[in-house]
């Protein structure tokens, strides 16, 4: 909450470090809180925010049932995208809550988000489609990337492909958890 390690916290009210249940086996990762971010401290309150909960109420699942977080901790100035070495600046925290909560799935929500974890990738070809990599957990973690749910709103015809590539992540989990069982 008190990071002052790059220029973001200089123009942000607030830090925005995430919120939900800590024994998640989903983790959203964003892309950096918008201006409703700043303001709450929460992440995803604004339209965007709505939208994702309708997105987790498809699948039959809450905000308490899932973790969310951004990239980066504050918001943009003038809700620009993040910087790279502002997202590697911030990246230790991520990677910390990654580490405490060991979610089973990783959601990524927008390309910066994406290309952390899947990089020279894009999101138009790989949204909804489930991809392993080395994790810091030195086994394989499971990253599904999905469009940001503000490109919703900014384009009708992503709705319905959100909601079908988010209706694949119980299907998704149902295999995870018996790999992890077996």
């Amino acid at each position: 909450m008190s990071c002052r390690l790059c220029r973001l916290c200089e123009k942000a009210t607030r830090a925005v470090p995430g919120e939900g249940n800590p024994q998640a086996e989903v983790l959203f990762i964003g892309e950096a809180p918008g201006k409703n971010e700043d303001l709450s401290g929460k992440p995803f309150v604004g339209a965007a925010g709505k939208f994702l909960d309708e997105m987790l109420a498809s699948i039959n699942m809450e905000r308490e049932d899932v973790f969310i977080t951004n990239i980066v901790k504050h918001r943009p100035p003038g809700n620009r995208d993040p910087k790279e070495d502002e997202i590697e600046t911030c990246f230790p925290y991520l990677d910390q809550q990654i580490q405490a909560i060991r979610p089973l799935l990783i959601i990524t929500l927008g390309r910066h988000a994406m290309n952390r974890f899947l990089p020279g990738f894009q999101i138009s070809k790989v949204h909804g489609q489930a991809k392993r990599v080395q994790s810091i957990f030195s086994s394989k973690q499971v990253i599904y990337p999905l469009y940001h749910p503000a490109s919703a709103l900014y384009n009708g015809s992503l709705r319905p492909v959100i909601l079908q590539d988010m209706k694949k992540i119980p299907r998704l989990l149902q295999k995870l958890k018996k790999e992890q069982e077996g």
